[in-house]
């Protein structure tokens, strides 16, 4: 299985996860949301499409949305405060500009410029931006918010990013237009979902430019 095929078919794989692993797909669902929000050498998996899929799915039955609502909530937040913490462990790495096996210097970089524009609400905007996402949190953890401060961000992010998702897709999924063309769908909110990171790439680029 590539990752193109498994963003652009999650709705048939979520199926097959479904009928393979019965109630354990909670589980499982948890912990790629877990691991998306929490890990910094994991932004590679599906974050905004999977909540939407996972959103269509409960609206057919094969998912509890309240279920889902819950753990998914759960996972998100939990997620940026174990990075949060990773972010404030290799604090002093990340200032001395020391190489970080796992860590892309471009990522941070493009971090630290949401974290000069947005401030601390950053870590809500993020929730909605792949990449972003994944290094606010540890960014955060290295020095540029404060736990407590830090963790209301987390919750109210968390909240909107996981109840937006996957409620439009529980309520969107089961238009027959969503349905035949489903691939496209998630394909759209994909390229949505990577548009505001393109754009504050290419302001900046193109004021380095100039």
């Amino acid at each position: 299985m590539n990752f193109i095929d498994l963003f652009l078919h999650l709705d048939d794989h979520l199926n097959a996860l479904v009928q393979t692993c019965g109630s354990w797909t909670y589980l499982v669902l948890f912990l790629i949301v877990f691991c998306e929000t929490g890990l910094v050498f994991t932004p590679f998996l599906p974050g905004d499409s999977l909540l939407f899929a996972v959103g269509a799915m409960s609206a057919v039955g094969y998912l509890d949305i309240q279920g889902v609502l819950f753990l998914l909530s759960a996972a998100a937040v939990l997620g940026d405060s174990a990075n949060y913490g990773i972010g404030h462990a290799l604090a002093p790495k990340v200032f001395q500009h020391q190489k970080i096996p796992f860590l892309k210097q471009e990522y941070l970089e493009r971090t630290e410029k949401f974290f000069e524009k947005y401030g601390g609400k950053t870590i809500i905007i993020a929730r909605f931006v792949p990449i972003i996402r994944t290094f606010a949190p540890f960014l955060a953890g290295a020095g540029a918010m404060r736990y407590r401060r830090f963790l209301l961000y987390n919750v109210v992010g968390g909240l909107l990013w996981v109840f937006l998702l996957t409620l439009a897709g529980y309520y969107f999924g089961a238009l027959e237009f969503v349905k035949k063309n489903f691939s496209l769908v998630i394909l759209g909110i994909i390229i949505v979902s990577f548009l505001p990171g393109a754009i504050e790439f290419l302001r900046h680029r193109k004021k380095d430019i100039l």
